[in-house]
């Protein structure tokens, strides 16, 4: 199957929700540091095996304590037949509390409601990153994960946190996405050497494209792999067009820390 098979496999992405039973319910927690995810094992999934495992950091949209709301967007990705069997993955998407967020920034709002988003350099993590930090930890001590290929990816608030972890756990990540997110510019250097696509809609009016044009434009100068697909005409939904991209998933597993160690 090559980038071509997987397009046609990608134009619709709508699964009956019924589908979205083969993602197990798990929670995670240790003392104040509790949260709830949604996690796919690959078909015949064998524990003496080790696989690549994926964690999907979802929108604010799908905050809450559900453990179902995080699936709306980006589930029925990992869920094509045809990814499934050329990609045999475990995929993990975590919940954000209502009541906390992914990333460290700071959200004001004018008269017309208008968000602005100003992301810190360093700091403490929120409630919520904390204890995804804990959550991956415990998931990186399974058996079967392949330590050399563990990736993450976002959309909005989950493009932001997408940013976060790879600062905050700067050897764990073989490759990333992040969709209409944005960070601090002071942070790029931290993850300068993972390779990373960015998404962004170019008429974007919740979260500015220009965090995702200027975070590529510094990696760029920095860095060794950025992708960036600015979509001009679309919104904030931009991951909309980004899960159609036949060469996201394809991108992402090609690449291993083992690989990049031997290409330095």
């Amino acid at each position: 199957m090559n980038a071509q098979d997987l397009k046609s496999n990608s134009k619709d992405l709508k699964v009956n929700h019924t589908e979205f039973k083969k993602f197990d319910k798990g929670r995670y927690i240790d003392g104040k540091d509790t949260i709830s995810y949604r996690i796919l094992f690959p078909e015949n999934f064998n524990a003496n095996q080790k696989y690549p495992i994926v964690f999907f950091l979802h929108g604010r949209g799908e905050s809450g304590n559900d453990n179902e709301k995080q699936l709306k967007n980006g589930a029925a990705l990992f869920l094509q037949e045809g990814i499934r069997k050329k990609y045999p993955a475990i995929v993990v998407f975590p919940q954000c509390s209502a009541d906390s967020y992914w990333a460290n920034v700071k959200i004001t709002a004018d008269s017309a409601g208008k968000r602005s988003f100003s992301f810190q350099k360093g700091g403490k993590p929120t409630k919520a990153m904390k204890a995804l930090l804990g959550m991956i930890d415990n998931m990186l001590d399974k058996p079967y994960v392949n330590l050399n290929r563990v990736y993450v990816g976002g959309l909005s608030m989950g493009g932001m946190g997408t940013y976060e972890l790879l600062r905050r756990k700067r050897k764990t990540f073989a490759a990333a996405f992040a969709i209409c997110g944005g960070d601090n510019i002071a942070n790029v250097n931290r993850y300068k050497h993972v390779p990373l696509w960015i998404f962004h809609g170019g008429k974007d009016d919740i979260v500015n494209p220009t965090f995702s044009t200027l975070i590529a434009n510094q990696l760029k100068i920095v860095g060794k792999e950025v992708k960036f697909t600015l979509y001009p005409d679309d919104n904030h939904n931009s991951w909309d067009s980004a899960f159609k991209e036949p060469e996201l998933i394809p991108f992402l597993f090609a690449h291993s820390k083992d690989s990049a160690t031997k290409e330095k």
